[in-house]
């Protein structure tokens, strides 16, 4: 429901200013949350049997094509992120740590979605379902590349656990 009324060229500006602002809440909060949120067996994060150990993600949306084509925030962050676009090291550790980090990625994009209805608050009603729609569009393909590498991450380290345990 509209309760902020504005000229068309502010309201622009307002969405312009309020779509960043809330994609760096959502990864400042996911960010200082600690690690034991972002276990990958979690209800959230478990890879499920529909998933197929995250295949379906690359055969319906082609993931493994397209995956390289995104950008990698954990980055931004210079003291707290990650980079998980190439893992630099193989070792078990870094792999444990690429599956939280993954994790934490995965609900950024998921907490970036969810405020769409605050265009509500000052736009005509068919901003907002267009902004569900490009909330989507951006958060979606960030998502379904985090479920298509965790399960292989795993993959790797069960494989490790079983030759060397």
């Amino acid at each position: 429901m509209r309760i902020i009324f504005l000229s068309s060229t502010w309201t622009i500006v307002l969405c312009f200013i309020v779509w960043p602002i809330l994609q760096v809440v959502a990864a400042l909060f996911c960010l200082n949350l600690p690690d034991r949120f972002f276990s990958p067996n979690t209800v959230i994060f478990r890879t499920y049997r529909f998933e197929k150990e995250g295949r379906i993600y690359d055969s319906l949306f082609r993931v493994s094509r397209w995956k390289h084509l995104l950008p990698d925030g954990g980055m931004v962050w210079k003291t707290r992120g990650f980079r998980k676009k190439h893992l630099g090291s193989f070792t078990t550790e870094n792999l444990s740590r690429f599956l939280i980090e993954s994790a934490r990625g995965e609900l950024t994009h998921w907490l970036a979605i969810a405020p769409f209805w605050v265009f509500w608050l000052f736009t005509p009603p068919a901003v907002p379902w267009i902004m569900l729609g490009y909330a989507l569009l951006v958060n979606m393909p960030c998502i379904f590349a985090q479920r298509y590498n965790r399960p292989r991450i795993q993959r790797v380290l069960k494989r490790r656990q079983r030759n060397y345990p």
